[in-house]
């Protein structure tokens, strides 16, 4: 009795943070939205064209993304199977493609900057939208790579089934938000290179 009763609130609580992460993304989407719509606006005046060829650094960040949310579907496939040991190895896989992710925009930035001659602020504001739109990005990768730290953690702690589940679903609803909304991102700059 006392054990059901637990698992009931569990429930509830666990709803509620997931209610709660729907409310972020949701919230960040808008974000994302509002920072393309500025950029639309601001570029559509006249000399205010972007004017830069995006680095091939973000096709293999594109790439490592995507690949991560391959992993860390195979992660949670594996959790729901009861494969714990194949949930760690793709968790921490999806981890390390994260950490590359991170590199490979920094480096994109290194390239717009030193290579390029793209800097964040300058005469043209169309060229800070780079930055400001990978910028928000990372920041949210960030995000998310403390969540599935939190995910890789109670897979090796053996915390109960229905957590396991519970922070699998959680940090892919993010991680596989973050791939669309850094592919969306990517091919709006690509559509307004030149």
């Amino acid at each position: 009795m006392i054990m059901t009763q637990i698992q009931q609130e569990d429930r509830v609580n666990l709803g509620a943070k997931k209610f709660s992460m729907w409310i972020f993304i949701f919230t960040s989407f808008m974000l994302f939205a509002a920072l393309t719509s500025g950029f639309i606006v601001y570029s559509g005046q006249k000399g205010h064209a972007l004017d830069v060829k995006m680095p091939t650094a973000f096709i293999y960040s594109t790439i490592v993304i995507i690949i991560s949310s391959l992993t860390l579907f195979l992660a949670s496939k594996a959790a729901k199977q009861l494969q714990f040991e194949k949930q760690k190895l793709f968790l921490l896989v999806t981890f390390f493609l994260g950490i590359v992710f991170l590199v490979i925009q920094i480096y994109a930035w290194y390239i717009l900057t030193y290579q390029m001659g793209v800097y964040f602020v300058g005469p043209n504001a169309s060229r800070t939208f780079i930055y400001v739109f990978t910028g928000m990005h990372l920041l949210h990768i960030l995000g998310a790579l403390i969540v599935l730290l939190f995910a890789i953690r109670g897979a090796y702690t053996n915390i109960p089934q229905v957590k396991n589940l519970y922070r699998m679903e959680m940090t892919s609803i993010f991680w596989h938000f973050l791939d669309i909304i850094w592919i969306y991102l990517y091919v709006f700059l690509l559509l307004n290179q030149n």
